[in-house]
Formats: C-alpha cells, sequence, structure tokens
C-alpha cells in the first residue's frame, strides 16, 4: 500500500468558460468536482495505475463530506481522512477554452487544533505499518506546526518507509533537514530553499542539506533528477496546452510508482514526464488522459547529466 498525506485537502472545482475576460460576466458552459489536495491528486493517478493508495490528511464541514464521498466511489483508494471542527477547504480552476489557459483561485484551509494535530500524527504512525512508501504533499493548514512535515519525515524513516516530500517554503526547509528519501520542488522552490537560480548547482545543494534525491520540475523544460546514482535530465517531446492543475501530483505519482516497482531513474522520470503531460492535456483537473499517457511514454527523453558527487 502507498500512503499519502494531504494536510490541506480541497474540493477541486473546475468551470470551463468560452473565454475568460477581467471585469466581466461569465456563462459557465461546464462545471466537473474532484476530491483535491496535492496527495489526493496523487492517490487518484496512483489508483488509476492499478496501486492500492490509503489517502489521510483533514477532512472537515459539508465539503469534507463531499470529498470522501468522491473517494470511496473511487477503486483503489482508502479513505483514513482524519475530521477535524473546521471546513475542508475549496479550490476553484477557471479554464479558458478559447486558449487552454487555467486561472486558479485557492481558499484557505481550516483551522486545526493541538488535539487534532495529535489524533492526525497518531493515526499517520499507524498507516506507517502497512505502506511500502509515503508521499507527503501540499501546504500546512492553519494551526499545524511549520516544522510539521520533518517530524512526519523522521517518523517514516524510523518506520522503514521511503518517504517523498513535495511542499515549500519554511515547511520544505525544515522537512529537508530531516532527511527525506525523494523531494520534489519546482524551480522556484529550489531557488527558495537555496538561494541558486541555477538548477545544477541548486539541486546538488539540496541534497547537501539532506535529501537523498532531488526532482526538480522546470515547467516545459521537463525534469532534472540529482540522486546517488548519478543526474538526469527528462524531457518531453514538446510543450503541450492545456489545464495544469494536478500535473506536479501526477510526476509525483510517476515517481512513487516507479519507486515501489522498482524501475531505475531513466524509467521513473520517463514516468513522471508522460503522467505531467498527459495530466495537462486532460480536460478535468487532477486527472490524466491515459491514451496520452501511453503515447507519450515512447517519446520521453532522458539524458545523463553528469555522475553525482
Amino acid at each position: 500500500m502507498i500512503l499519502t498525506v494531504t494536510l490541506n485537502t480541497a474540493l477541486d472545482i473546475t468551470y470551463h468558460v468560452p473565454v475568460l475576460r477581467p471585469h466581466a460576466s461569465h456563462r459557465v458552459t461546464e462545471v466537473t468536482e474532484r476530491p483535491g489536495g496535492k496527495g489526493v491528486n496523487v492517490a487518484r493517478v496512483l489508483a488509476a495505475l492499478g496501486h492500492e493508495v490509503t489517502v489521510t490528511g483533514f477532512t472537515g464541514g459539508a465539503t469534507g463530506r463531499v470529498v470522501q464521498e468522491h473517494l470511496t466511489a473511487t477503486a483503489g483508494i482508502v479513505d483514513a481522512l482524519v475530521p477535524v471542527t473546521g471546513a475542508t477547504r475549496r479550490t476553484i480552476a477557471v479554464v479558458d477554452r478559447q486558449t487552454g489557459d487555467t486561472t486558479q483561485l485557492n481558499e484557505p484551509g481550516p483551522t486545526v487544533t493541538s488535539a487534532e494535530w495529535s489524533a492526525f500524527q497518531e493515526a499517520y504512525e499507524d498507516l506507517l505499518a502497512s505502506a511500502s512508501a509515503v508521499a507527503l504533499c501540499g501546504s500546512l493548514p492553519p494551526g499545524v506546526p511549520v516544522g510539521a512535515y520533518a517530524g512526519l519525515v523522521r517518523t517514516a524513516r524510523a518506520a522503514g518507509v521511503p518517504v517523498l516530500l513535495d511542499t515549500s517554503g519554511e515547511a520544505l526547509r525544515r522537512g529537508v533537514a530531516a532527511r527525506p528519501d525523494i523531494v520534489k520542488p519546482n524551480a522556484e522552490e529550489l531557488a527558495e530553499l537555496t538561494g541558486s537560480h541555477e538548477p545544477l548547482r541548486a539541486t546538488q545543494d539540496a541534497r547537501r542539506r539532506g535529501a537523498g534525491t532531488v526532482v526538480a520540475s522546470l515547467g516545459p523544460q521537463g525534469l532534472l533528477a540529482a540522486t546517488p546514482e548519478g543526474r538526469w535530465r527528462a524531457t518531453p517531446p514538446a510543450r503541450v496546452h492545456g489545464n495544469p492543475t494536478g500535473a506536479g501530483d501526477s510526476a509525483v505519482a510517476g515517481l512513487l510508482s516507479g519507486l515501489v516497482d522498482q524501475l531505475p531513474w531513466p524509467d521513473r522520470l520517463t514516468r513522471a514526464i508522460a503522467l505531467s503531460a498527459a495530466t495537462v492535456l486532460a480536460p478535468v483537473a487532477g486527472e490524466f488522459d491515459r491514451a496520452a499517457y501511453e503515447k507519450l511514454l515512447g517519446r520521453v527523453a532522458v539524458t545523463s547529466d553528469v555522475t553525482a558527487a
């Protein structure tokens, strides 16, 4: 079982409009909703790939109940969310059909009490007992300590479970110091962590700060991986246009899937790139286009960059 942690779960709502114009009223032509938050998106992709996945984190209020109803209806996903008094947030994606571009609006999460945080930590430790890998994903809701991910990384390591961390800011800085097996920042997050805007240097710096492997998302330029075995670049065959919501989460799913399947790093990166691009091409936030994914698998370019120091 793969465990995904989403401390700030969400209900993702996608609106499609013919053209998005500032300061104007819009007629929405299509509305979809899915359970969301980075770790939930990761879980959905993993389940679609055939993995058994358990989702944990926080859920609350009427929005939280909708999220859980959707999760229950998703094959391959087990709901282990921990209840809180506050309401689960919503995220709104507005897709401009003319350009394919997306505008994203994210609500804040519920305030988590110290008792609720303690209850989650107990549930998390119990779930690790049957996990083959764990992903810690996304922002921290109000009330959760900024060092929360660092503590969760240490707990996973103590249990002998490989852990991937995908967050940002101070939560990432503290989490990296706890020595996660993999971190997956984007270029901006990596630069904020290391102070370097040169990806090759920054990935190695992040490894020195504690990460076992760093896989940096470089947008249209693909992924750069710095591992104990070496460094690789993986690039899609062409730039894709569409809804980018969840694309990074699909890359995380590809990395985790490759980890538990014991694939070599070039194959893990190929899977991650293909899933990410196929997610951009999907019409619904957080889904991926399976036909596009299978086609892209044979077209991703992976090159060995340099031997890791």
